[in-house]
């Protein structure tokens, strides 16, 4: 997939762990590791709204755009 998730390099910029960002955004550990270990498939706009809030950050800061190898073409 293109959309690359730098999740764990803001939550290591703001000295927050997995747990204590789930539990201020209200979301399962499960789901937010999915997010920061690039396995999900969508993330919705309320839960990215939440993360940079806690996070003092822009979405961009957390999702990056890198062309496929096989669109390139």
């Amino acid at each position: 997939m293109a959309i690359i998730v730098n999740l764990d390099v803001m939550m290591a910029k703001r000295k927050m762990s997995l747990t204590e960002l789930a539990q201020k955004i209200d979301i399962t550990n499960a789901n937010l590791s999915i997010l920061k270990n690039n396995k999900a498939r969508a993330v919705r706009f309320s839960t990215l709204n939440e993360i940079c809030k806690i996070l003092e950050c822009q979405p961009g800061d957390i999702l990056e755009y890198i062309e496929d190898e096989e669109s390139g073409e």
